[in-house]
């Protein structure tokens, strides 16, 4: 079995998380690291938003900045996400690598075994499903929402019939940098009065769909799931999914050099209103 390097590194600072996940990125396409998973958290609670959103027409920047929340532009697309319950989840691996597809969204589905049988470990009837109607086919295309579970994707991760885990993937100098959350529990109102809608029945209209198609773990059982029995399930989620075995490592000089390194990248307007 293949072995994999495996790191948590707990709640962190957006800037510092974006840097860390683009440091191993880094590493991993210099052939100074093997493939590697990492599980982190976020403090304070963050809005991170995708590498091609336009902040000012999409965020209301003035509730970001009044609730204390965190702020940090992605490396890879998608729409937004608050980050606060949950277990935040990357996965860095070379293109070239003998089990990762060509194209994207197949890619996607070989990582999102470790999610499905994260999930299953969890007690879980957790599935992929696919979109099956050209009109589904062409959401994918052109998505209405700036929310990130609002939004529909190929081979998406359900448990009874709702979407449960939101990720994003980029491809840079020959790596594959996959992550996402894992919704430990959301407060739907709070993540929607951040974003900009045209009135207040576009947005009622719009939350209420999320409602419907976006479930967290909290949602599904009366159980209470922790932080730490999730950081587990998905451990071994990933060893059986991918077919590997993690080796834990810690942070390493050379890992945290290239991360602060980075760090003012993701801190800077430069970056952050790109768009």
């Amino acid at each position: 079995m293949e072995e994999w390097l495996f790191l948590n590194t707990k709640k962190h600072d957006p800037y510092f998380n974006m840097a860390l996940d683009e440091a191993l990125l880094n590493l991993v396409s210099e052939n100074k690291l093997k493939p590697i998973i990492r599980f982190y958290g976020w403090s304070p609670k963050t809005l991170s938003v995708g590498y091609f959103q336009k902040l000012n027409k999409e965020i209301d920047l003035e509730k970001v900045k009044q609730g204390g929340y965190g702020l940090v532009r992605r490396a890879t697309g998608g729409r937004g996400v608050l980050h606060d319950h949950e277990l935040t989840y990357s996965v860095i691996v070379p293109e070239d690598h003998p089990e990762m597809p060509k194209t994207v969204t197949e890619a996607y589905r070989v990582i999102s075994m470790g999610l499905l049988e994260g999930f299953k470990s969890l007690g879980f009837d957790a599935y992929f499903a696919l979109p099956k109607t050209e009109e589904q086919r062409a959401k994918l295309k052109d998505p209405r929402s700036s929310v990130c579970f609002d939004a529909p994707s190929w081979y998406e991760l359900v448990v009874e019939g709702r979407k449960i885990a939101g990720s994003a993937q980029t491809r840079q100098k020959g790596v594959i940098l996959q992550h996402g959350s894992i919704l430990q529990s959301i407060d739907v109102d709070e993540l929607f009065d951040l974003f900009i809608y045209k009135n207040e029945r576009l947005k009622e209209k719009m939350k209420k769909a999320f409602f419907e198609k976006a479930v967290s773990i909290q949602d599904l059982t009366d159980e209470v799931i922790t932080i730490e029995m999730m950081e587990k399930a998905f451990f071994d989620g990933f060893e059986k999914g991918l077919q590997i075995k993690l080796k834990e490592i810690e942070l390493t000089d050379e890992i945290l050099d290239e991360t602060n390194r980075l760090i003012e990248k993701y801190k800077s307007d430069e970056w952050t209103f790109r768009k």
